[in-house]
């Protein structure tokens, strides 16, 4: 029941003020009980890394022909290219695992004092991107590349094929990290975690191609086939997380 003067109020005023009025007062009636219900929260972000040994290796090899025109350059380049994809079948490469990464053509300029600028000949560049799903076939495949003619090996790649399940125990591990460090300030602080009311993932990362340069001569050079070593990648994950506290 409405308060007497407040009702007088209400009919001196008419309807609208009076309505108004009353809006106002249930207002500040529940802003002290909506403060009192605010959860009170703890927030802690949390890192997850694991390490495993890449599965998969690709490289970039080719050769470089030169020549006084376009056309013997291009034959020269040729004849060395079919014998590079002849070595990769050999090694038991499929198709799809090989890929042309950049052919180019271009003339070979020169600029002197005594006259000017004029092409003195051509040069032929043709490379290729192969993956090898066996990392310990490197070596050779390297040996086989240079026996094959290749005079230009790039960069050596490294990586992991599925990194799926690395990826659900980084992120795991950053849950666990969180949840560590949280529990250590809800300690110190003298209060107790609660349920969680948010998980957000700041970001994750999988892994980062592991490069290794390799420069070879024009020429083979006789010995064993060159050692690799693929070392370990890395997956990691971030999450930000919320807990109630009581």
């Amino acid at each position: 029941m409405l308060d007497p003067v407040f009702r007088k109020e209400f009919n001196m005023k008419g309807p609208i003020p009076g309505i108004l009025a009353l809006a106002a007062s249930l207002t500040f009636a529940l802003a002290p009980a909506q403060a009192q219900t605010q959860a009170r929260t703890l927030s802690m972000s949390g890192q997850g890394e694991e390490r495993a040994a890449p599965d998969t290796a690709s490289l970039s090899a080719g050769v470089t022909s030169e020549a006084p025109t376009a056309a013997a350059a291009l034959a020269a380049n040729t004849t060395r290219m079919q014998g590079v994809f002849s070595a990769l079948k050999k090694l038991g490469i499929a198709d799809k695992d090989m890929q042309t990464a950049n052919f180019s053509v271009s003339p070979q300029m020169v600029n002197d004092n005594n006259q000017s600028p004029h092409i003195t000949g051509y040069r032929v560049s043709n490379q290729v991107r192969v993956r090898l799903e066996d990392v310990s076939r490197l070596g050779a495949a390297l040996d086989a590349l240079i026996s094959a003619g290749a005079n230009q090996v790039n960069s050596v790649q490294f990586s992991i094929r599925d990194s799926t399940a690395l990826m659900a125990q980084a992120r795991g591990d950053a849950v666990a990290d969180a949840k560590a460090k949280a529990e250590i300030y809800a300690k110190a602080a003298g209060v107790t975690l609660g349920p969680i009311l948010s998980i957000t993932e700041n970001g994750s990362e999988g892994p980062r191609p592991l490069y290794q340069m390799v420069t070879v001569s024009a020429s083979r050079i006789a010995g064993a086939p060159p050692p690799v070593a693929a070392g370990e990648q890395n997956v990691s994950a971030q999450v930000f997380i919320v807990w109630e506290i009581h």
